[in-house]
């Protein structure tokens, strides 16, 4: 049992124990690499502009981050391809699908980087370039795997002729055009060829060596070696990259419509997601990915103890179709719960209108499950991951629920994505996120930023002024913009502006956003007035971060426009991710 996960830096703990692990297998697997380049790992993946190749590190790891595989790719930009540095498995590990898995996972990443292929160096199949008959047979299997992908030698050059006369196992050069079937031009190998062994190989590679390597690229296109390890099959057979880390990964709560109140005036309905679905299906961008189911641990990171267990409870003693609100609030005694359940919701709630009911518990508690795939999938690579749920959940605090949330999806994703490095959550709905303030104010390693109706006429009324900025060590990781009670595109956008300032100066490696859609014209919740033209620009302006973003779906009640701006949003954001940022 494995997952895949990317490496961007070395920055946090985590990681940096996972990059000594990726050291070990080099040295256990490659004997004879020089040390330097082994020490080095954790520079490639940080200073880029110094090695001239962008480095992407994929892991393969049990849930206690043990590693058991690793690939390190390097992108040139300029030239617009791919390189694979190595690839393995590590020591006494075989089999189990690690090396697909992680050749798929580049292939996926060098396609969405808009490279013409991976080129890499596997060692020779042929006797003639091989002696040992053990080290024939591994190579052999490596080439069969590789071919499987439709990544062949490239013949008709002299690349596999050795540095030194006589010297056994030359390797050739491999090239996998990741199922684009675009020739490769001539002169375009001949400057990949003399970048990779220039800047990979100089230090081995005499020039005059390097000069008859390169001038040995003659045919145009360049062609490949005949495929010796499959049978003659069909291309449609072979395994072309799809892009699938360029879509936005969708977690839709397959558990949200049990939670239905029917209830005059209770516009958090399961007609919303309908909504929001019904206008995305338009979009060619989306990746369906199925919820997985996370322990509740995850949930007792970001609410206390006592709620979840009072929340649980509550729930399923209620009976079916039945509501209960909270009426009692507890200004004088918050020490002594009451012993009445019913009574005792006020202890735990913000206001009088957030029900607790039979099938609260399931569709709140699912949607944490939505989140945290979401996570797991842009820690996968997937740039843009959304989690479309209901109930909300930016209201829920620490140890209390309200505004129609229960509990807090954001703040769940943002702790869990916190281990491997910075994170900044941005709440753009138009009330205030209270929740994920209240749950990160003492913290450094999560920035909260809310643009939201100022609170002396806006829910929750009681938080998102603009002097509250954290405490403690996360004093100044807490940044309020509230705004007036009329605001048009113009206005918003300044303020969005604003917030993208904050969170690049914090410069997080994710970014979790909280997107409400209650800032729409006409909105029963809210009295701003932004339009479809709006969202779309609020979505190409967060998507030029250039950030991992695992989108939460807050508020928007709205239902005859809801799905138009979502698509709309989604449409700016995947759009100045891919063609103005990615590539």
């Amino acid at each position: 049992m494995f997952r895949i996960r990317r490496i961007y830096d070395d920055t946090s703990s985590i990681n940096q124990t996972s990059i000594a692990q990726v050291q070990q297998i080099l040295r256990e697997q490659f004997p004879a690499l020089n040390p330097a380049d082994i020490a080095k790992v954790p520079e490639l993946l940080g200073n880029p502009l110094k090695h001239r190749f962008r480095a992407i590190l994929y892991l393969a790891e049990d849930l206690r981050f043990v590693v058991k595989g690793f690939a390190l790719l390097s992108f040139e930009p300029n030239l617009k391809f791919c390189y694979l540095d190595y690839i393995s498995a590590a020591k006494n590990i075989t089999g189990g699908g690690i090396g697909g898995a992680l050749y798929e996972h580049l292939r996926e990443e060098s396609l969405i980087l808009g490279a013409c292929g991976i080129f890499f160096e596997c060692l020779p199949d042929d006797p003639a370039l091989c002696a040992d008959p053990v080290t024939l047979k591994q190579n052999k299997a490596r080439l069969r795997f590789y071919e499987s992908y439709g990544a062949c030698p490239i013949a008709g050059t002299v690349y596999e002729t050795p540095v030194k006369p006589g010297d056994d196992n030359p390797p050739y050069l491999v090239f996998d055009d990741l199922g684009q079937n675009i020739p490769l031009a001539a002169e375009k190998a001949r400057t990949i060829v003399r970048a990779i062994l220039e800047r990979r190989y100089g230090h081995l590679c005499p020039a005059d060596y390097i000069d008859a390597v390169v001038d040995s690229f003659r045919d145009d296109p360049v062609l490949l070696r005949a495929p010796r390890y499959r049978k003659k099959e069909l291309p449609s057979s072979l395994k072309p990259a799809t892009g699938r880390l360029g879509r936005i990964a969708l977690v839709v709560n397959d558990r949200h419509d049990i939670h239905h109140v029917r209830e005059r005036g209770y516009v958090e309905s399961p007609v919303r997601i309908r909504s929001i679905l019904k206008e995305l299906d338009m979009l060619p961008i989306f990746e369906r990915v199925e919820v997985q189911e996370f322990p509740e641990k995850h949930l007792r990171t970001v609410h206390a103890a006592e709620y979840i267990d009072y929340f649980k409870r509550m729930c399923k003693t209620l009976e079916a179709g039945k509501s209960v609100y909270p009426y009692v609030f507890p200004i004088r005694n918050m020490a002594r719960p009451p012993k009445e359940m019913a009574v005792r919701a006020g202890y735990y709630c913000i206001d009088t209108f957030t029900p607790l009911n039979q099938q609260a518990w399931l569709a709140a508690r699912r949607g944490i499950d939505c989140a945290l795939t979401c996570a797991d999938r842009i820690l996968e690579g997937y740039r843009i991951a959304y989690a479309l749920v209901r109930p909300p959940g930016h209201h829920a605090e620490y140890r209390s629920f309200g505004g129609f949330c229960y509990f807090n999806n954001a703040a769940a994703a943002a702790h869990y994505l916190s281990r491997f490095g910075k994170v900044a959550i941005l709440d753009i709905d138009y009330h205030h996120g209270n929740g994920q303030q209240t749950i990160f104010y003492t913290r450094s390693d999560v920035l909260t930023v809310s643009i939201h109706g100022h609170p002396r006429f806006a829910y929750p009324y009681f938080s998102g002024f603009d002097d509250e900025t954290g405490e403690g060590e996360g004093a100044g990781f807490n940044f309020n913009i509230p705004l007036p009670e009329e605001e048009n595109g113009e206005g918003y956008l300044k303020a969005l502006d604003k917030g993208l300032k904050r969170v690049r100066k914090f410069a997080p490696r994710y970014l979790v956003l909280c997107l409400g859609l209650d800032a729409a014209k006409g909105d029963p919740t809210g009295t701003w007035s932004l339009s479809i033209k709006d969202f779309s620009e609020i979505g190409r302006r967060i998507g030029k971060l250039d950030l991992p973003i695992l989108v939460v779906q807050e508020g928007g009640y709205k239902n005859r426009v809801l799905g138009v701006n979502a698509r709309h949003f989604f449409a700016g954001l995947w759009g100045a991710r891919f063609f103005e940022g990615e590539k």
